[in-house]
């Protein structure tokens, strides 16, 4: 990975309770169009994910939607996206946003978001990538997530050997300076030394 040029974000098919959820979903679909950075998403036209999809596509971005065919109908696909995948089930629709992204950003949701960002964090964990990965901390959302890993390091079930490196933001405008920061020391490693060192 050289740099961020495609985002995937898991968030909620449903708004939430806290107006603040809608509003950082919108304003992170707008940074994203503006920094010319594409969207991968779930595909779906409401909720936080609707929310997100419709700022790029309103900011002059680009996003690609992923939604297996029994979601098409329950979370009422995006067509206005310039490219709409259907999938045959859950399964390759993860797999498609994994290999279509080059970093994870979890706004808030419920059990599916939390799933498919424990995923990440699975995979990474067990070296099976670098990709980096954000938590957006929105009104401390992901708090009790947050002081899960950390008891489970306390606890020793995450270990040095198995360590998960999560990034963190409380609001949107940290997001993709810090995902860049991240993907920078990857950069820096692939590139001739004498390049490196001027970075």
């Amino acid at each position: 990975m050289s740099e961020i040029k495609t985002v995937c974000v898991y968030c909620g098919s449903g708004p939430g309770t806290n107006p603040h959820f809608i509003e950082a979903a919108q304003a992170f679909g707008k940074d994203l169009a503006e920094s010319s950075v594409s969207l991968v998403y779930g595909g779906g036209a409401i909720g936080l994910m609707g929310a997100v999809a419709n700022a790029v596509l309103d900011h002059g971005g680009t996003v690609t939607g992923i939604i297996p065919g029994f979601l098409r109908t329950k979370e009422i696909a995006l067509d206005r996206v310039q490219e709409l995948i259907v999938t045959d089930d859950m399964h390759e629709r993860k797999r498609l946003m994994f290999e279509r992204s080059d970093a994870f950003v979890a706004l808030p949701g419920g059990i599916g978001t939390l799933e498919e960002l424990v995923e990440q964090m699975t995979w990474q964990q067990l070296g099976r990538h670098t990709k980096p990965i954000l938590i957006a901390n929105i009104d401390g959302f992901w708090d009790p997530l947050l002081g899960l890993l950390t008891h489970m390091t306390e606890t020793a079930f995450i270990r040095a050997s198995l360590s998960v490196k999560v990034l963190t933001a409380n609001s949107v405008s940290e997001i993709l300076p810090k995902l860049r920061a991240a993907a920078a020391p990857e950069r820096a490693r692939t590139m001739p030394p004498e390049i490196a060192r001027r970075l």
